[in-house]
């Protein structure tokens, strides 16, 4: 909204694989969808995934978060042999099509590894230099899948310019607050330059 976007939030309306009650790092037993958790953070202005068309809007941006691996696909558990939820899928794949701009920041940009392969991403570091990046054998999963991984600092995305592509590392590297906000900033403004 900063750059003069309209935006409009969407989640599918799925049960969460898990819930982790995040105030004593342990799972929970109960169950919660999706959308409705979503909801909490949309304050209720929030739309099911599978209405979303592409048509109505100029790109699209997938936040991160151990959610998207957990919810948005099954990377948390199956790694690069997950599967992607099938509306996630089908948006990616409408907004390629339409040569429209797609954001994708921490964990998400697994998301656009698996449905386009040979597609160019960032999730940081191929090494964990300084233990700042302690998932950094995601990029070598990324390779693995027939992508390219761009390495690259917290700070900072990556244009993959053939795909309208727009990636950035966010929480896959432990760095200050200050740091992560600044790089999801660069995917921003690099997704509505593509816009």
């Amino acid at each position: 909204s900063r750059g003069g976007a309209e935006v409009k939030i969407f989640a599918p309306n799925i049960e969460q694989r898990d819930v982790v009650n995040h105030l004593k790092g342990s799972p929970a037993e109960e169950k919660r969808n999706v959308l409705v958790e979503s909801a909490r953070l949309a304050r209720g202005n929030i739309q099911d995934l599978a209405e979303l068309k592409a048509s109505e809007f100029d790109a699209v941006i997938f936040p991160g978060g151990f959610g998207v691996a957990k919810n948005l696909c099954s990377w948390a558990v199956d790694g690069k042999n997950c599967t992607v939820n099938e509306h996630v899928s089908s948006t990616l794949q409408a907004f390629h099509s339409a040569k429209k701009p797609i954001g994708l920041c921490c964990i998400s940009p697994v998301l656009a590894a698996k449905v386009f392969p040979g597609c160019e991403v960032t999730v940081g570091q191929d090494k964990n230099i300084d233990g700042r990046f302690p998932d950094a054998e995601t990029a070598s999963a990324i390779a693995e899948l027939g992508c390219k991984h761009i390495c690259k600092n917290v700070n900072e995305s990556h244009v993959d310019k053939a795909n309208k592509i727009v990636t950035t590392c966010a929480f896959m590297c432990k760095a200050p607050l200050h740091e992560i906000f600044d790089g999801i900033g660069t995917m921003v403004q690099e997704v509505l330059k593509l816009a």
